[in-house]
């Protein structure tokens, strides 16, 4: 997800994003643990979204 994507969210659905963000994450990693995934780059892609996410709260 790009920044100027998440820019354009409100702060509401910025909070509803990074709830799924962390859930999705957590579902994947805990798969990963049972049997390796076939995409594992998904797993980088959503710590960054959710740390681009971050980055936006912080800077309000």
């Amino acid at each position: 997800m790009k920044m100027s994507d998440l820019r354009s969210m409100s702060s509401e659905d910025l909070q509803k994003k990074e709830v799924e963000l962390k859930s999705e994450l957590g579902n994947l990693s805990f798969q990963h643990k049972i049997r390796p995934l076939e995409n594992t780059a998904r797993l980088n892609e959503l710590r960054k979204d959710i740390a681009r996410i971050h980055t936006l709260f912080n800077e309000n």
